[in-house]
């Protein structure tokens, strides 16, 4: 009924792997992963540093670009003049996921220095909505 197929699959593989291809390892997956998340969330943080600034965002922000400089082996991260403007509130939510990505993906790579620094963050913008909507409410 059916004609047996004479020729090799497209989805068939030489013996070996194929040396012309990249390959990353999980790890280095990981890496990549997380100190994307990480650059994300010192851009947050240097926009909100340029709203509201405190010395708590500056260490912040030393502290995550010490990070992704570690996970870029060595390379520091590109930073750009801050040009947010308005509500800081909006920052924070932003900054919060993006925090919580960062600690999923250090939880996952077992890196307890990220992760502990990302679940700080997520707390400090806890906060910072917390006293945010305190302050909306007794205007």
């Amino acid at each position: 009924m059916y004609e047996p197929i004479r020729t090799q699959s497209v989805h068939s593989t030489p013996a070996g792997p194929p040396s012309d291809f990249p390959h990353r390892s999980r790890e280095e997956e990981l890496d990549i992963q997380l100190a994307g998340h990480l650059a994300a969330l010192l851009a947050v943080t240097d926009d909100l540093r340029a709203l509201t600034p405190s010395a708590d965002l500056d260490t912040a922000a030393e502290r995550l670009a010490r990070e992704v400089c570690r996970l870029r082996g060595g390379r520091a991260p590109l930073r750009a003049a801050p040009g947010a403007s308005g509500d800081p509130a909006g920052l924070h939510r932003r900054a919060h996921a993006l925090a919580g990505r960062a600690l999923v993906v250090a939880a996952s790579r077992a890196d307890t220095a990220a992760a502990i620094l990302a679940a700080e963050r997520m707390d400090a913008h806890t906060a910072a909505l917390a006293g945010s909507k305190e302050l909306s409410t007794t205007r």
